[in-house]
Protein backbone atom coordinates (compact mmCIF):
# COMPACT_ATOMS: atom_id res chain seq x y z
CA UNK A 1 0.00 0.00 0.00
CA UNK A 2 1.15 3.56 -1.18
CA UNK A 3 2.44 5.34 1.70
CA UNK A 4 1.00 8.40 0.20
CA UNK A 5 -2.83 6.49 0.22
CA UNK A 6 -2.22 6.07 4.22
CA UNK A 7 -1.37 9.31 4.52
CA UNK A 8 -4.29 10.79 3.42
CA UNK A 9 -6.73 8.54 5.23
CA UNK A 10 -4.78 9.68 8.37
CA UNK A 11 -4.95 13.36 7.40
CA UNK A 12 -8.29 12.84 6.80
CA UNK A 13 -8.81 10.71 10.03
CA UNK A 14 -6.81 13.34 11.85
CA UNK A 15 -9.42 15.97 10.69
CA UNK A 16 -12.06 14.48 12.78
CA UNK A 17 -10.67 13.17 15.51
CA UNK A 18 -8.59 16.57 16.60
CA UNK A 19 -11.82 18.57 15.92
CA UNK A 20 -13.70 16.52 17.52
CA UNK A 21 -11.19 16.61 20.57
CA UNK A 22 -11.83 20.49 20.82
CA UNK A 23 -15.70 20.28 20.42
CA UNK A 24 -15.87 17.97 23.28
CA UNK A 25 -14.08 20.25 25.68
CA UNK A 26 -17.64 22.06 25.42
CA UNK A 27 -19.26 19.38 27.50
CA UNK A 28 -21.01 20.67 30.50
CA UNK A 29 -19.62 23.89 29.81
CA UNK A 30 -22.14 25.13 26.17
CA UNK A 31 -23.95 28.18 26.55
CA UNK A 32 -27.52 26.55 26.76
CA UNK A 33 -28.22 22.81 27.17
CA UNK A 34 -29.42 22.43 24.00
CA UNK A 35 -25.97 22.94 22.39
CA UNK A 36 -24.29 21.50 25.23
CA UNK A 37 -25.64 17.87 23.70
CA UNK A 38 -25.17 19.17 20.20
CA UNK A 39 -21.61 20.00 20.35
CA UNK A 40 -20.99 16.68 22.13
CA UNK A 41 -23.29 14.63 19.44
CA UNK A 42 -21.35 16.09 16.61
CA UNK A 43 -17.71 15.40 18.47
CA UNK A 44 -19.37 11.79 18.37
CA UNK A 45 -19.45 11.95 14.78
CA UNK A 46 -16.46 13.42 14.31
CA UNK A 47 -14.62 10.68 16.50
CA UNK A 48 -16.86 7.95 14.73
CA UNK A 49 -15.40 9.29 11.31
CA UNK A 50 -11.78 9.00 12.61
CA UNK A 51 -12.21 5.37 14.29
CA UNK A 52 -13.37 3.71 10.91
CA UNK A 53 -10.17 5.43 9.05
CA UNK A 54 -7.88 4.51 11.63
CA UNK A 55 -9.48 1.39 11.56
CA UNK A 56 -8.81 1.19 7.65
CA UNK A 57 -5.87 2.47 8.15
CA UNK A 58 -4.78 -0.21 10.61
CA UNK A 59 -6.27 -2.84 7.92
CA UNK A 60 -4.06 -1.99 5.32
CA UNK A 61 -0.61 -1.22 7.14
CA UNK A 62 -1.55 -5.06 8.86
CA UNK A 63 1.58 -4.29 11.23
CA UNK A 64 0.07 -4.21 14.70
CA UNK A 65 -1.35 -1.13 14.66
CA UNK A 66 -4.88 -0.07 15.65
CA UNK A 67 -7.41 2.51 15.70
CA UNK A 68 -6.16 3.46 19.88
CA UNK A 69 -2.26 3.29 18.67
CA UNK A 70 -2.76 5.75 15.53
CA UNK A 71 -4.97 8.03 17.83
CA UNK A 72 -3.21 7.72 21.00
CA UNK A 73 0.51 6.94 20.42
CA UNK A 74 1.52 9.09 17.84
CA UNK A 75 3.51 12.37 18.33
CA UNK A 76 2.60 16.07 16.89
CA UNK A 77 4.97 15.68 13.93
CA UNK A 78 2.72 12.52 12.75
CA UNK A 79 -0.36 14.02 12.71
CA UNK A 80 -1.93 15.71 9.30
CA UNK A 81 -4.44 17.79 10.23
CA UNK A 82 -5.27 20.95 9.30
CA UNK A 83 -3.68 23.68 11.64
CA UNK A 84 -7.19 25.52 11.68
CA UNK A 85 -8.84 22.61 13.95
CA UNK A 86 -6.06 22.43 16.78
CA UNK A 87 -6.41 26.21 17.68
CA UNK A 88 -8.17 26.80 21.10
CA UNK A 89 -11.55 28.14 21.16
CA UNK A 90 -10.61 31.58 21.09
CA UNK A 91 -10.27 34.75 18.45
CA UNK A 92 -6.64 35.05 19.02
CA UNK A 93 -6.87 37.96 21.39
CA UNK A 94 -7.38 36.47 24.79
CA UNK A 95 -5.30 33.74 26.73
CA UNK A 96 -5.89 30.04 26.36
CA UNK A 97 -7.67 29.79 29.32
CA UNK A 98 -10.84 27.47 29.61
CA UNK A 99 -12.65 30.23 31.06
CA UNK A 100 -11.93 32.51 27.87
CA UNK A 101 -13.79 30.16 25.21
CA UNK A 102 -15.87 31.75 22.58
CA UNK A 103 -18.29 30.21 21.19
CA UNK A 104 -18.46 32.06 18.27
CA UNK A 105 -14.98 31.00 17.36
CA UNK A 106 -16.33 27.55 17.76
CA UNK A 107 -19.55 28.60 15.29
CA UNK A 108 -17.19 29.60 12.69
CA UNK A 109 -14.80 27.35 12.90
CA UNK A 110 -16.89 24.23 12.62
CA UNK A 111 -18.93 26.14 9.60
CA UNK A 112 -15.67 26.66 7.69
CA UNK A 113 -14.52 23.18 8.05
CA UNK A 114 -18.10 21.51 7.51
CA UNK A 115 -18.35 23.83 4.35
CA UNK A 116 -15.03 22.13 2.92
CA UNK A 117 -16.40 18.62 4.72
CA UNK A 118 -19.66 18.74 2.20
CA UNK A 119 -18.21 18.68 -1.20
CA UNK A 120 -15.33 16.24 -0.21
CA UNK A 121 -17.35 14.04 1.60
CA UNK A 122 -19.87 13.98 -1.38
CA UNK A 123 -16.74 13.63 -3.48
CA UNK A 124 -15.19 10.43 -1.80
CA UNK A 125 -18.03 8.86 -2.08
CA UNK A 126 -16.46 7.76 -5.52
CA UNK A 127 -13.07 6.78 -4.43
CA UNK A 128 -11.80 3.79 -5.89
CA UNK A 129 -10.75 2.62 -2.48
CA UNK A 130 -14.40 1.03 -1.88
CA UNK A 131 -14.00 1.10 2.27
CA UNK A 132 -13.12 5.11 2.05
CA UNK A 133 -16.03 5.71 -0.22
CA UNK A 134 -18.50 3.71 2.04
CA UNK A 135 -17.42 6.00 5.48
CA UNK A 136 -17.50 8.85 3.24
CA UNK A 137 -21.02 8.01 2.08
CA UNK A 138 -22.11 7.79 6.47
CA UNK A 139 -19.84 11.12 6.99
CA UNK A 140 -21.65 13.01 4.05
CA UNK A 141 -24.82 13.22 5.71
CA UNK A 142 -23.18 14.06 9.14
CA UNK A 143 -21.58 16.96 7.36
CA UNK A 144 -24.28 18.02 5.97
CA UNK A 145 -26.01 18.67 9.72
CA UNK A 146 -23.06 20.19 10.78
CA UNK A 147 -22.91 22.94 8.63
CA UNK A 148 -26.67 23.67 8.67
CA UNK A 149 -26.13 23.92 12.50
CA UNK A 150 -22.75 26.12 12.10
CA UNK A 151 -24.37 28.20 9.64
CA UNK A 152 -27.82 29.08 11.27
CA UNK A 153 -25.90 29.95 14.44
CA UNK A 154 -23.29 32.14 11.97
CA UNK A 155 -25.97 33.80 10.83
CA UNK A 156 -27.94 34.35 14.19
CA UNK A 157 -24.84 35.93 16.10
CA UNK A 158 -23.64 38.06 12.20
CA UNK A 159 -27.86 39.64 12.43
CA UNK A 160 -28.56 39.52 15.84
CA UNK A 161 -27.32 41.99 18.54
CA UNK A 162 -24.03 44.02 18.29
CA UNK A 163 -22.30 41.97 20.81
CA UNK A 164 -22.71 38.89 19.38
CA UNK A 165 -21.97 40.88 15.98
CA UNK A 166 -18.58 41.88 16.76
CA UNK A 167 -18.08 38.60 18.56
CA UNK A 168 -18.41 36.38 15.61
CA UNK A 169 -16.71 38.80 12.95
CA UNK A 170 -13.67 39.06 15.52
CA UNK A 171 -13.64 34.98 15.11
CA UNK A 172 -14.06 35.50 11.16
CA UNK A 173 -11.29 37.69 11.22
CA UNK A 174 -9.12 35.67 13.38
CA UNK A 175 -9.94 32.14 11.98
CA UNK A 176 -10.76 32.68 7.96
CA UNK A 177 -7.07 33.34 6.60
CA UNK A 178 -6.00 29.30 8.44
CA UNK A 179 -8.18 28.04 5.52
CA UNK A 180 -5.41 28.73 2.90
CA UNK A 181 -4.14 25.71 3.72
CA UNK A 182 -7.28 23.85 2.56
CA UNK A 183 -5.67 24.75 -0.98
CA UNK A 184 -1.57 24.21 -0.72
CA UNK A 185 -0.57 21.60 -2.63
CA UNK A 186 0.36 18.62 -0.59
CA UNK A 187 2.10 15.01 -2.30
CA UNK A 188 -0.69 13.14 -0.38
CA UNK A 189 -3.29 14.73 -1.70
CA UNK A 190 -1.99 15.09 -5.41
CA UNK A 191 -1.20 11.29 -5.22
CA UNK A 192 -4.40 9.73 -3.76
CA UNK A 193 -6.69 12.36 -6.21
CA UNK A 194 -4.26 10.96 -9.08
CA UNK A 195 -5.35 7.27 -7.96
CA UNK A 196 -8.92 7.72 -7.35
CA UNK A 197 -8.46 7.21 -4.16
CA UNK A 198 -9.25 11.00 -3.02
CA UNK A 199 -9.91 14.44 -4.33
CA UNK A 200 -7.94 17.53 -5.49
CA UNK A 201 -8.93 19.86 -2.74
CA UNK A 202 -8.38 22.19 -4.84
CA UNK A 203 -11.44 21.68 -6.90
CA UNK A 204 -13.35 22.42 -4.61
CA UNK A 205 -12.84 25.70 -3.61
CA UNK A 206 -15.46 27.17 -5.69
CA UNK A 207 -18.18 25.51 -4.19
CA UNK A 208 -16.55 26.17 -0.79
CA UNK A 209 -16.41 30.20 -1.71
CA UNK A 210 -20.02 30.42 -2.96
CA UNK A 211 -21.32 28.21 0.89
CA UNK A 212 -18.89 30.77 2.44
CA UNK A 213 -20.37 34.33 0.65
CA UNK A 214 -23.93 33.10 0.55
CA UNK A 215 -23.85 32.75 5.01
CA UNK A 216 -22.05 36.11 5.23
CA UNK A 217 -24.11 37.87 3.32
CA UNK A 218 -27.17 36.72 5.47
CA UNK A 219 -25.23 37.16 8.41
CA UNK A 220 -24.24 41.00 7.60
CA UNK A 221 -20.53 40.38 8.02
CA UNK A 222 -17.78 41.52 6.40
CA UNK A 223 -15.26 38.78 4.51
CA UNK A 224 -11.25 39.70 5.72
CA UNK A 225 -8.76 39.68 3.09
CA UNK A 226 -6.72 36.84 2.81
CA UNK A 227 -3.24 36.88 3.33
CA UNK A 228 -0.68 36.52 5.97
CA UNK A 229 1.64 33.39 6.59
CA UNK A 230 -0.02 30.29 5.40
CA UNK A 231 -0.28 26.96 8.02
CA UNK A 232 1.05 23.69 7.45
CA UNK A 233 -0.56 21.63 9.28
CA UNK A 234 -1.22 18.53 7.20
CA UNK A 235 2.49 18.58 6.54
CA UNK A 236 3.35 17.91 10.08
CA UNK A 237 4.55 21.63 11.13
CA UNK A 238 1.55 22.71 13.28
CA UNK A 239 1.49 25.02 16.06
CA UNK A 240 2.08 25.36 19.25
CA UNK A 241 -1.31 23.98 20.65
CA UNK A 242 -1.78 20.74 19.13
CA UNK A 243 1.13 19.78 21.76
CA UNK A 244 -1.16 20.68 24.77
CA UNK A 245 -3.92 18.92 23.14
CA UNK A 246 -2.40 15.25 22.30
CA UNK A 247 -0.78 15.72 26.21
CA UNK A 248 -4.65 15.65 27.45
CA UNK A 249 -5.92 13.65 25.00
CA UNK A 250 -3.34 11.13 25.38
CA UNK A 251 -2.16 11.19 28.59
CA UNK A 252 -4.02 8.21 30.06
CA UNK A 253 -4.07 5.66 27.38
CA UNK A 254 0.31 6.49 27.44
CA UNK A 255 0.07 6.39 31.08
CA UNK A 256 -1.57 2.78 31.16
CA UNK A 257 -0.92 1.15 27.86
CA UNK A 258 -1.72 -2.26 26.78
CA UNK A 259 -1.10 -4.92 27.70
CA UNK A 260 -2.77 -3.30 31.21
CA UNK A 261 -5.18 -1.64 29.45
CA UNK A 262 -6.99 -1.69 26.31
CA UNK A 263 -8.66 1.36 24.74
Amino acid sequence: MAQQHLDYLLHLADNALILGQRNAEWCGHGPILEEDLALANMSLDLIGQARMLYEHVATLKNDGSTEDSLAYFRDVPEFRNYTLLELPHHSGLVPTATGDRDYAATIVRNFLYSALMVPLWSKLQASTDAQLAAIAAKSYKEALYHLRHARDWLVRMGDGTDESHTRAQRALNYLLPFVQEFWTHSDMETAAAAAGVGVDVRSLQDDFEATVNDALAEATLQRPAAGGYVTTGKHGLHSEHLGFLLAEMQSLARAHPEPEAVW
